[in-house]
């Protein structure tokens, strides 16, 4: 689940995402939209109008969630008319990675297939940085990060290999200085553990 706000560029609204649904459409109670799929009634989200009658948010793109805001934005779904609840996942989503194996892609030149062990579990990430290597610790934005650019990050496959997240680079990032060539940003090793979350 994402959580957006940004009241200049688009109201005092709180725009929830849950899920990518095929066949969109919505229903409104009061100041709350449900989106959903008319196909399968899978819920993809909501809007939250007037949102700072319910919920005090400083934010300008994606909000950091936790416990409390949570449970506001579930009570105002339920006072105005929904049952559903929203549950979150507070774990990071920018984490170290180690590159445990590189493969070549076998539909690609220029795409390695590479093995990242994330502390909790090893991701495999397609990948298209000219100098990823097995032996890295590299930043991951796992399935469900928001980049700086906006772009949410999704399980994908690419050329036929399916994809769990992605190795960044320190543009991606939006780090200071960061170099424009497409290159991933390798980390110190004795600087940082596997699984740790990587703050700017």
């Amino acid at each position: 689940m994402n959580v957006f706000y940004n009241r200049k560029g688009v109201g005092d609204t709180l725009l929830i995402a849950i899920q990518d649904i095929e066949h969109p459409t919505f229903e409104r109670k009061g100041d709350v939209a449900r989106i959903f799929d008319k196909k399968t009634n899978k819920t993809g989200g909501f809007n939250l109008f007037h949102a700072s009658k319910y919920v005090e948010v400083d934010a300008n793109g994606q909000v950091d969630l936790n416990e409390a805001l949570v449970d506001k934005i579930n009570a105002a779904i339920r006072q105005n008319g929904f049952d559903e609840k929203l549950h979150a996942d507070f774990s990071p989503k920018f984490v170290v990675g180690y590159v445990k194996e590189k493969m070549k892609h076998p539909n690609a030149d220029k795409l390695s297939i590479c093995q990242v062990d994330v502390g909790t579990e090893v991701l495999q990430i397609v990948c298209g940085a000219p100098n990823v290597d097995a032996g890295q610790k590299v930043v991951v934005a796992k399935v469900g990060a928001v980049m700086p650019s906006g772009m949410v990050i999704k399980d994908a496959e690419l050329r036929g290999v399916p994809s769990s997240g992605m190795i960044c680079s320190a543009k991606e990032l939006d780090l200071p200085n960061a170099p424009k060539e497409k290159e991933i940003l390798v980390l110190e090793a004795d600087a940082y553990e596997i699984g740790q979350a990587f703050i700017k």
